[in-house]
């Protein structure tokens, strides 16, 4: 594959009379790592790098021998990195896992053709079945025909909903035990942030679980929780790593929180990991009412609400009414839109609440 370096991640080359790799004190030091910024050799770097993942899935119990486990794919650095290494540890450590890849195809032209190559070498490269699933399928729409009929102000929301919709349904047609995708130490502190933010008390006190969706169909986890993007992008500095970026997500409100925690880190490189663990510290008052875990009437996948948030939308789309379910956007008349304002009215109780620290 073609390399490709995120910001800030270039790996510093050696010097002449540079200092030794202070892990095994032999080779020359070839870069410092963003996470601890010590000075280690390449060699050694690879080897941390793959042992802390491996002691993060077993200190958290992340899978068990037999295990039919989902790798999303989305052809970007993170997912082709995890599938690399997922698949690496699995044969030394005798995980006893099977491995696929599933990939979502969201009909974006130019960002996810491009990418689902990637996911296909992958798939011969590390010997991984591969299972693709697109919104054509699964809904009638591609997002570029979501785009013209919605612009691109609130794409990110239906892609956002979709997305994680079609993971559980791709899941269960390949009868995964599990999902495991490659958000990683940056993406979480990004999202303890975002729900601070918003105010987002439900979605804040679970946000930081490496292990998310116990109570549903299928879990998902996080093996790269704990670790730095900048180090995920080294990690096949030599190899191999496409960095792909969404045409539709330009101005996309994570991109702020993005820029804040990069902010942060260049001061303080340990800051991503104090957000984790302040977000994982975080306690919900008791007297605070949390939604209540359901299913939707209409597809029976999980929801707080009589329908889920997906087919809000797809219903918005096919009356030709794309803002439906979106902000305050109010759904139905008369019946429908006083009982559509009273669990709304229930979930903003829910959503806002007080802190324990």
């Amino acid at each position: 594959m073609v390399s490709s370096v995120a910001d800030g991640a270039k790996l510093q080359p050696s010097r002449a009379g540079s200092r030794l790799c202070v892990r095994c004190g032999e080779r020359k030091a070839a870069l410092k790592r963003p996470k601890t910024l010590d000075q280690i050799c390449r060699e050694c770097f690879y080897i941390v790098f793959e042992d802390e993942i491996h002691q993060t899935i077993v200190d958290n119990s992340l899978f068990k021998a037999g295990e039919r486990v989902a790798i999303g794919a989305s052809g970007g650095k993170d997912s082709t990195v995890l599938a690399y290494v997922l698949s690496k540890l699995n044969r030394r450590h005798n995980y006893g896992l099977d491995l696929f890849l599933l990939s979502v195809d969201e009909g974006i032209t130019g960002y996810r053709d491009d990418s689902l190559e990637t996911v296909k070498r992958n798939e011969i490269q590390y010997g991984l079945p591969l299972k693709i699933v697109s919104y054509k399928d699964l809904y009638g729409w591609t997002m570029d025909d979501i785009v013209k009929a919605i612009g691109l102000k609130n794409n990110c929301t239906f892609c956002g909903v979709f997305r994680r919709q079609a993971l559980d349904r791709g899941a269960a047609l390949l009868k995964a035990d599990k999902i495991v995708t490659g958000h990683n130490a940056d993406d979480i502190a990004e999202t303890v942030l975002l729900n601070i933010l918003r105010g987002d008390i439900a979605r804040l006190s679970r946000c930081t679980f490496i292990t998310t969706g116990e109570d549903g169909p299928i879990p998902r986890c996080k093996p790269f929780k704990y670790t730095y993007e900048k180090e995920i992008v080294i990690y096949p500095f030599y190899e191999t790593s496409h960095i792909f970026i969404c045409i539709y997500s330009p101005n996309a409100y994570r991109g702020f929180a993005r820029e804040f925690i990069k902010d942060l880190e260049r001061m303080r490189p340990r800051a991503i990991l104090d957000i984790i663990k302040s977000g994982e510290n975080f306690r919900i008052s008791t007297t605070t009412k949390m939604p209540e875990q359901g299913t939707c009437e209409r597809c029976g996948y999980i929801s707080s609400q009589r329908l889920c948030k997906a087919c809000v939308l797809l219903d918005g789309l096919n009356r030709g009414l794309p803002k439906l379910g979106i902000g305050r956007t109010k759904a139905g008349d008369g019946k429908d839109r006083a009982k559509h304002s009273e669990r709304n009215t229930s979930s903003l109780q829910g959503k806002h609440g007080n802190f324990d620290f």
